[in-house]
């Protein structure tokens, strides 16, 4: 059986539910489709997330906005922490967290920390902390929770650097970090409509050129990659996962002429829109 509480003022909303074998199903409906999701999972699960599938070897978590999620096998006991930006917006709360753009709407579509044994067991500590919060419905439950959280999301967002920046998966020194945060940032807000490297260079506030050196010279795929690949990400959501004819997806994204839309998408994945809805039956895999 599920266990689900629930904190509500006027607009703000954070929920905490713990799964086990019995119920995993329920995560996969979109119940929680809207909501900020930090999902502790044990190890020995097997999820999906968009098209990448994932085995966990270790407890990790999982940070996720609107991407789909698919727990397809899982045991232990899971803990989804879920809340609305009323509750907790992470893009204002970025200067005390420093999480936007790394742990939720990283570029390089790494949305999970695995956790050792010492980091495991401070982890649920702060989710029961949370969840004796809501048990208690104190007066000043909002606030002791806001700063679990908080906890929680910094902890991770160091866990992040250190297995992804520290052990060089990818080269950014700490001084370079920001820009492709503020890219990722950007790309997550507006790549429905902004589809060249000079709209975000401006909103970076630096040259174009600038922008696709500092990709190059870390070995990076483009700054024009990253957006056509942010574009196809949504594109192979909305085919997969809505009935929409491809002409309304195309525009959707921004493109004005669904024959460009179409040939773009085909060039870039080897297979028309059309053929993708059809045929797609698997995407990457993880073992973590």
């Amino acid at each position: 059986m599920s266990q689900q509480l629930i904190f509500e003022d006027h607009y703000k909303r954070l929920g905490l539910e713990i799964f086990s074998e019995e119920n995993l199903k329920k995560v996969n409906g979109n119940q929680f489709r809207s909501d900020i999701k930090v999902f502790f999972i044990p190890a020995g699960y097997e999820l999906t997330i968009d098209f990448n599938h994932y085995r966990t070897q270790k407890p990790a978590l999982f940070f996720l906005t609107n991407q789909h999620l698919v727990i397809e096998k899982g045991k232990e006991e899971s803990v989804l922490l879920y809340y609305n930006r009323d509750f907790y917006c992470i893009q204002i709360h970025d200067k005390e967290v420093a999480c936007d753009g790394l742990l939720f709407h990283n570029v390089f579509e790494i949305p999970f920390v695995e956790l050792d044994h010492e980091e495991t067991v401070i982890i649920k500590n702060l989710f029961q902390n949370i969840r004796n919060e809501l048990e208690w419905k104190d007066s000043s439950a909002e606030e002791m929770i806001r700063t679990y959280v908080k906890q929680i999301i910094i902890r991770a967002t160091r866990k992040w650097k250190k297995q992804n920046l520290d052990n060089d998966i990818i080269k950014i020194p700490g001084s370079e970090l920001d820009i492709f945060r503020d890219f990722s940032r950007h790309l997550e807000i507006h790549f429905r409509e902004k589809h060249h490297v000079a709209d975000y260079a401006e909103l970076l506030h630096v040259a174009p050129k600038t922008l696709s050196h500092k990709f190059k010279n870390l070995n990076l795929d483009s700054p024009n990659q990253f957006i056509i690949n942010r574009i196809l990400l949504e594109a192979k959501r909305l085919l997969f996962y809505t009935d929409k004819p491809v002409k309304e997806i195309a525009y959707d994204l921004g493109y004005e002429d669904p024959a460009y839309f179409n040939r773009l998408f085909t060039h870039k994945t080897g297979s028309t829109p059309t053929n993708f809805k059809k045929n797609y039956s698997s995407g990457k895999k993880y073992n973590i």
